[in-house]
């Protein structure tokens, strides 16, 4: 029963997706028109991106429909066969024909988002983009702290975008763990309370103390104490905070990124509370860290839940 499908708690957003499969933009345009939290537009965004086959139905509504949002659904579908292209593989694995149709996608993506952003700078959902395309075309670490604080001009302390900041830092795009490390800080203690803002920083240190050589080592770096008064900071200032909305789109993935670090860390206790929370809904990608997302999810839900 356990569920990923990042749409499968939303009857609203089932919806959306059915409307992309049908190609019924008016659907679309009317369920967009309706979303006014930044983070929960752009959610919505990378699941209309995400539909398998919505290739020709966006190029289309992007020609022909006024506004800017036809652009940025076509954008983000580019951006999303892009990355199918390239493939989740370690660069020394992917071939050159493939890097060559990812970065095409992206490049295209990239055109269509200069001219949204020119258009209107406070588009977050289309800056958002533009943050993942500066990691898979390796335009570097300052260019994407320009575009993040681009985008952080209009819409602050917005969690999806330091998400791909957090990435982009990360030592595996060319960051480094203190770089990282202090960005991360920057989100958890200059949002305002009940913000996603904190989650950035659970992501960081699970990237941070990842060692995929040896589970252990991941576990041991969770349970220092300072990593471990930071992650229950981030977890006073988000989830646990009065002024947190739990019927956001995102409030599933940060409940499963801290019932996933308490578990790792074993405090099944403090775990046990964001397990009641996400039910049987998977978010997020790091549960797949530690091998198959759902048998992991299973596991450690069953010991958490008898804790």
């Amino acid at each position: 029963m356990i569920d990923f499908d990042p749409a499968a708690p939303f009857p609203e957003l089932r919806q959306l997706v059915a409307a992309v499969r049908r190609s019924d933009w008016p659907a679309v345009a009317a369920f967009f028109a309706g979303v006014t939290d930044p983070d929960d537009h752009e959610y919505a965004v990378r699941l209309v991106a995400d539909v398998p086959g919505s290739d020709a139905f966006l190029q289309a509504a992007a020609q022909r429909e006024p506004g800017t949002l036809a652009q940025v659904l076509h954008a983000a579908r580019l951006i999303s066969v892009g990355w199918d292209i390239r493939s989740g593989a370690r660069a020394n694995r992917v071939s050159a024909e493939q890097f060559a149709g990812f970065h095409d996608h992206l490049r295209r993506a990239e055109r269509i988002l200069i001219d949204v952003t020119a258009l209107e700078p406070g588009n977050s959902s289309a800056w958002v983009q533009r943050l993942k395309i500066n990691r898979g075309l390796q335009l570097g670490q300052a260019e994407v702290r320009r575009r993040y604080d681009r985008l952080s001009r209009h819409v602050p302390h917005l969690y999806i975008g330091q998400a791909q900041v957090v990435q982009q830092f990360c030592q595996k795009w060319g960051g480094t763990d203190e770089k990282l490390h202090a960005f991360a800080l920057e989100c958890l203690r200059g949002a305002p309370g009940g913000s996603l803002a904190p989650i950035s920083l659970l992501e960081a240190h699970l990237e941070i103390g990842m060692d995929w050589q040896n589970e252990a080592n991941t576990v041991a770096y969770l349970r220092r104490p300072e990593v471990r008064t930071e992650i229950d900071e981030a977890r006073a200032r988000s989830v646990g905070h009065p002024d947190f909305r739990a019927s956001g789109y995102r409030a599933i993935t940060a409940h499963n990124n801290f019932a996933l670090l308490y578990a790792k860390m074993g405090d099944l206790a403090a775990a046990r509370p964001h397990f009641e929370f996400i039910g049987n809904h998977g978010g997020g990608f790091f549960w797949g860290y530690f091998g198959d997302e759902k048998i992991v999810f299973s596991a450690l839900r069953s010991r958490a839940l008898k804790a």
